[in-house]
């Protein structure tokens, strides 16, 4: 489901975006199914050996274990978010309201870290300014849309199911072929959560057109891996994860050492990258954003904000918030200088947050192969 706004993002342009119309459902059931990955068999028969099918056995009991905890915290959360329907929003505003504190409290305790996560947002949403009901009747909308495909798995199909059990905090290896192409690194940045910092790195396969995320963890005190500078090229294997519309990899085999080029990514427009997110949440109704590069577009003024309008079309996308207060903004304007830049960001139902960004040749203060960092 796409939020009204996305639509309103697309300035000048007289396109429509994708739309994903599935309704939440409201009901429950009293137990899940969740489909337990084959164990490989380590027998040269082809059959598991007893230790082996003893070790196949428990972790199913684990499985098992962790998706009725889960079942029920799901179970929890659909009664906790019916009390707040009933009861009214304006509640969840009061001072010292700590509802969703609780409830992400609960959702740990239940091994939903997913679920746990989203509970928090919703705590941040009344002091978020002018409709912030609308706002977090929204997010109420999605938390129940996920509880109620978390209860229901065993009747999604697998790409979908495998996305539900990612955002609810479950957590699969890497799988398939393994994918070698020459990788250019479009972003790096650091998110703190809790004492854990989370490294994005986002990257672009120059044969295969593919956008990959990888993901590492740093714990207290140490740094994450996978320092790759934006801009370099590495050649590399990489394998998907289940779930998440196939973005998330995990780096394999490096072949040399890290390039430089100065080609930036190939873009779209405004309007692609609008249509590109509407298709997305269609696999993935709990997506914020998806990723997108723009070709030409020079940001600009607009109201009490910006914008990024391509040169070619005049179509334009609202530059999110958060990004506003940052001072990649002030770098990305600075360098453009009122001409056009190549961009890649995220674009979501709330602008496009641009995380960094490609100048012409022969451009001062920019990166490897004119590549500069926003974020």
């Amino acid at each position: 489901m796409v939020p009204p706004t996305v639509v309103s993002m697309v300035l000048s342009h007289g396109g429509e975006s994708s739309r994903s119309d599935r309704p939440a459902g409201r009901g429950t059931t009293k137990r899940t199914t969740v489909d337990v990955p084959d164990e490989p068999s380590h027998e040269a028969g082809g059959g598991p050996g007893p230790r082996a099918a003893s070790a196949d056995r428990a972790a199913a009991r684990r499985a098992e274990r962790r998706a009725e905890r889960v079942s029920g915290g799901a179970r929890e959360l659909e009664q906790r978010l019916t009390d707040l329907l009933r009861g009214g929003l304006a509640a969840a505003g009061r001072p010292g309201h700590g509802l969703w504190e609780e409830t992400a409290a609960r959702m740990v305790d239940a091994q939903a870290p997913g679920l746990a996560g989203r509970a928090r947002e919703l705590a941040s949403i009344p002091a978020s300014g002018a409709g912030w009901p609308a706002r977090l009747l929204e997010e109420c909308a999605l938390l129940h849309l996920l509880d109620s495909a978390w209860l229901r798995l065993g009747r999604l199909p697998g790409p979908l199911a495998a996305t539900v059990r990612t955002r609810v905090g479950l957590t699969a290896p890497a799988g398939g072929p393994a994918v070698r192409d020459q990788w250019l690194v479009l972003a790096r940045y650091d998110t703190p959560d809790g004492r854990i910092v989370t490294r994005r790195i986002w990257l672009y396969g120059r044969n295969s057109e593919r956008i990959a995320l990888l993901l590492s963890y740093g714990a207290p005190g140490r740094a994450p891996a996978h320092a790759l500078p934006v801009g370099a090229v590495i050649d590399a294997e990489v394998t998907p994860f289940p779930g998440g519309g196939g973005l998330r990899v995990e780096l394999g085999t490096e072949f040399g050492e890290p390039a430089v080029t100065g080609t930036p990514p190939p873009g779209g427009t405004a309007a692609d990258a609008v249509a590109a997110y509407g298709n997305a949440l269609r696999d993935d109704p709990w997506l914020d954003a998806w990723p997108a590069t723009l070709r030409d577009v020079v940001p600009a003024p607009s109201g009490d904000g910006w914008q990024l309008v391509g040169v070619a079309d005049g179509s334009a996308l609202p530059v999110a918030a958060r990004a506003l207060s940052r001072p990649g903004l002030w770098k990305l304007v600075a360098l453009s200088g009122g001409g056009p830049l190549t961009v890649f960001g995220e674009c979501g139902h709330r602008g496009f947050d641009p995380f960094a960004a490609w100048c012409p040749e022969g451009s001062a203060g920019v990166g490897p192969g004119g590549a500069v960092a926003l974020i």
